[in-house]
């Protein structure tokens, strides 16, 4: 009964960090529901090893890294975009700008958004990024520099988010 309690307290404290860092690799608050659930039902059947742990909060992120990539790799995902456009074009509004980096991100490959979600919004160190990826601290250095350079290459200078 113990555990449940602080399986429980342990999701109220990061339910939140977890479904926002969720919607920043994938872009999709829906997928970010899906997958935060899908993480945490694990999570749970794996309760007792995680508590033993010493580093819960790397060990769930990466469960969500690689919940993550694996939905992608799902064949009902490989959707086709049309060549219909909308009926009426809709005005740019402020709302519009400040979702210029998510689309950014969006279009990022899913390599280099992790990087950058991982660095920037979870606050990872270069080496704690390189841990939960599984791959050199050098790889997630160049991968956050070209990450960053196609932000910056796709937000025009003089924008209110200009890098």
């Amino acid at each position: 009964m113990a555990t449940d309690q602080a399986y429980r307290e342990y999701v109220a404290g990061n339910l939140d960090r977890l479904r926002k860092t969720a919607y920043l690799l994938c872009g999709d608050w829906h997928l970010a529901d899906d997958l935060t659930s899908t993480v945490l039902v694990k999570l749970l059947r794996h309760w007792k090893r995680a508590t033993v742990m010493e580093h819960r909060d790397a060990y769930v992120r990466r469960m969500l890294m690689s919940a993550w990539l694996d939905e992608r790799r799902r064949p009902w995902r490989r959707e086709s975009s049309t060549d219909r456009l909308p009926d009426r074009a809709v005005a740019v509004t402020d709302a519009d700008q400040r979702l210029d980096v998510r689309s950014l991100l969006a279009g990022l490959p899913p390599r280099r958004r992790a990087v950058l979600v991982l660095r920037y919004f979870c606050d990872l160190s270069v080496e704690e990024t390189a841990q939960a990826l599984g791959c050199s601290e050098g790889t997630v250095k160049s991968q956050a520099a070209r990450a960053l350079e196609s932000l910056r290459a796709g937000l025009r200078e003089g924008d209110p988010l200009w890098i």
